[in-house]
């Protein structure tokens, strides 16, 4: 590939086709595809009886072959002298008709209205990247002025994006109609320096009078239905979509690479909305994979694409190694979508998986489609709704693992995160019944999920489904055996961060004595909260809204308050951090001494961290032990995920060497007081207190 130009600007220089023509002689040289690929949409755009001028013909074979299949008004003009002489003298004898003159496109000096068609092959991406587009842009109004009422344009491109955007743009300003054909990358040699960006078609039709909206259209391969863009801007972004799908389809294909997990999402053709986001997941070299296991597709059940498991990169990598196929493919389905049944999804996405295939596979070898339990699990959306700070979010019913339905608020912002989840119990079942069963032990078969998860089904108040909340519910047992079993004394209780306020609830339905304060920044959360996840206010249970960091400065300067617990459960909005819960301001040294100002004497702090970045763990913790000189940490099994439970040690300022035995004791305390207080609820609290403490450490 040396013959190709070194740089863009050199595309438009005569002098270099000069050079390039006189290099490679007679032998013909097919700029961007030969006829054989680009016939199909040649003949759907142009037909043998038209008047097609040929802009920028070169020595390509093209204008030979159609020729030959029946188009004999062909006129193709070229700047190169040495390239018009060649192909004058190549077809001679056998096409003394097909026409061949050494013209400048920009000025043809043909009639106006002359021509049919207008059939450029490389030509406008020799142009574009001289003079800013200018010549380019010449060119192309003088193929407006040469094309008759019902012309086409048809332009073969790479569709660069200062080549396309020039183009679509001209001629959507002049009133014509506009549509792509994105055709399939030719095959490629081994050559690292071949082209890898696919091949399009722009296809430009002139009307008498411009229509009242912008004609933009796009089809896949030469055959595919026509789906409609709302904008020239929509109409850019779907061709650098298939630009990037096509570059990592040629890194896909170089090889294996476990450090890369490269993802696309899939559109519905006819409405352009995401229908799968697919994940490649590519074994470590040294996993012992079956000579056989190429290839295979996961498919995720729906709403679990949240699950570590499938929504992190280490749950991924996990799945991978555990399936132990060289490259695993890691489907996800979308909400709003609607999904047959396993066998349609599987039709739905050959065609396409089956062009991430890793290297070396057999060409019949058969991929299969794995799932759990063979079906497509079960999602419905039952709210949705827009926060001013967060932006939309969705209440949505999953089938869990377990069979339980669960309720889960999902900020489509980071729609890989739940940001809250309750589970869900019958209308119809009894408190006897739960009493009986545990958070372990209860699996219900799992059968369809109903029409309408929403309708016979509430929050189960009595279950966490986050183990760090199971944690923090643990975590009181720190305030001694006295403050817990002696319902006459007051356990005050300030939470930052409400979510679906499944934490705070369960400490005012289940902990005698508590009075919980929490404080949400977020009007809606609070609106979700009490609308869907069964969050109920009052004397004992209240919300305030506001910054939760204005509210904790304005306590410790205004004096007089106190708390025996403050929990910090609130996650960072910015993902580049490294540390998702909580922002890096919770956990500055001034407000931490402000925490520590406003507990009581025998006050705990619990600050839910999830630090992937092991230097920022480090800060933080250091500067939480300068200010607490009692640290435990409890990480949480399968999560990046650990709870602090902090104290001023027994108000000696005494950092323990391991953790204190009385707080199993303390434990026991705190299990029979819940058990004993949900005897007149509803819902029995499912949480085993000396398990949630069992692997606490000290920090």
């Amino acid at each position: 590939m040396s013959l190709l130009p070194r740089t863009a600007e050199e595309f438009s220089s005569a002098d270099y086709w000069e050079r390039f023509f006189r290099k490679r002689g007679e032998k013909a040289f097919e700029w961007y595809g030969d006829y054989n690929s680009l016939c199909g949409v040649l003949h759907k755009y142009i037909k043998p009886k038209d008047k097609v001028l040929v802009v920028g013909c070169g020595n390509s074979e093209l204008s030979e072959q159609l020729y030959d299949v029946g188009y004999h008004h062909l006129t193709n003009i070229d700047i190169s002298e040495t390239v018009v002489s060649q192909m004058k003298q190549r077809n001679a004898q056998r096409r003394p008709d097909l026409v061949f003159e050494q013209v400048d496109a920009t000025q043809t000096g043909y009639e106006s209205s002359s021509y049919q068609a207008a059939l450029d092959k490389g030509t406008l991406d020799a142009m574009a990247s001289e003079e800013e587009g200018a010549l380019a842009s010449r060119m192309l109004t003088e193929v407006v002025r040469v094309l008759t009422v019902g012309g086409r344009y048809v332009c073969v491109t790479l569709a660069q994006e200062h080549v396309i955007k020039l183009a679509v743009e001209h001629f959507a300003e002049a009133g014509w109609a506009i549509r792509i054909h994105y055709l399939s990358q030719q095959s490629q040699d081994s050559d690292s320096s071949s082209f890898a960006l696919p091949v399009f078609v722009l296809i430009c039709t002139k009307f008498r009078q411009p229509p009242p909206f912008a004609v933009l259209e796009m089809c896949q391969g030469e055959d595919g239905a026509p789906y409609r863009l709302a904008s020239v801007s929509e109409l850019l972004s779907a061709i650098k979509e298939r630009q990037a799908y096509a570059l990592m389809l040629q890194k896909l294909r170089g090889g294996t690479d476990t450090l890369s997990t490269p993802s696309l999402t899939l559109c519905h053709a006819a409405t352009g909305r995401p229908r799968y986001t697919l994940t490649v997941q590519d074994s470590p070299p040294s996993t012992k994979v079956p000579r056989a296991n190429h290839f295979a597709i996961f498919i995720v059940p729906q709403g679990r694409e949240s699950d570590w498991l499938y929504g992190s990169a280490e749950g991924r990598a996990q799945l991978a190694s555990s399936a132990k196929f060289r490259r695993l493919i890691i489907v996800a389905m979308h909400r709003d979508q609607e999904y047959e049944d396993m066998q349609a999804v599987q039709s739905e996405l050959s065609p396409m998986v089956m062009e991430l295939a890793p290297p070396g596979m057999p060409d019949n070898q058969q991929v299969p489609f794995l799932s759990v339990g063979g079906d497509l699990g079960w999602r419905e959306v039952v709210g949705r709704g827009v926060s001013d700070i967060t932006g939309q979010y969705s209440v949505e019913d999953v089938r869990g693992e377990d069979g339980h339905l669960y309720r889960r608020l999902v900020f489509m912002n980071n729609t890989q995160l739940v940001q809250s989840e309750s589970r869900l119990q019958s209308t119809t079942t009894s408190s006897s019944a739960h009493k009986k069963k545990s958070k372990k032990k209860s699996k219900p078969p799992a059968t369809d999920a109903p029409a309408s998860a929403g309708k016979g089904h509430i929050v189960d108040r009595g279950f966490l489904c986050c183990t760090h909340h199971e944690v923090m519910v643990a975590g009181l047992a720190i305030l001694g055996t006295e403050a817990i079993k002696n319902k006459d004394v007051l356990v005050s209780v300030l939470v930052v961060g409400l979510g679906g306020g499944g934490l705070p609830q369960f400490m005012r339905d289940f902990v005698p004595g508590v009075r919980v304060e929490v404080v949400e920044l977020d009007p809606a959360v609070l609106e979700v909260a009490q609308t869907w996840f069964g969050f109920q206010t009052d004397d004992r249970l209240k919300v305030i809204l506001g910054d939760g960091l204005e509210h904790i400065s304005t306590l410790a300067s205004q004096g007089g308050h106190s708390y025996d617990v403050i929990m910090f459960d609130v996650d960072s909005k910015d993902p580049t951090l490294g540390m998702s819960c909580p922002p890096p301001a919770f956990v500055e040294t001034p407000l931490l001494e402000k925490v520590c100002k406003l507990l009581t004497p025998r006050g705990v702090f619990m600050l839910n961290l999830v630090c992937r970045d092991s230097s920022l763990r480090q800060s933080v913790m250091e500067r939480v032990q300068a200010v607490f000189p009692c640290v435990f940490s409890r990480p949480i099994e399968g999560e990046v995920n650990e709870v602090l439970l902090c104290s001023r040690g027994g108000g000696q300022g005494h950092k323990p060497s391991v953790v204190p035995q009385e707080l199993q004791q303390s434990a026991k305390s705190l299990q029979a007081v819940l058990r004993n207080s949900s005897q007149n609820a509803s819902c029995t609290p499912q949480i085993d207190i000396s398990a949630m403490l069992k692997n606490l450490r000290v920090a």
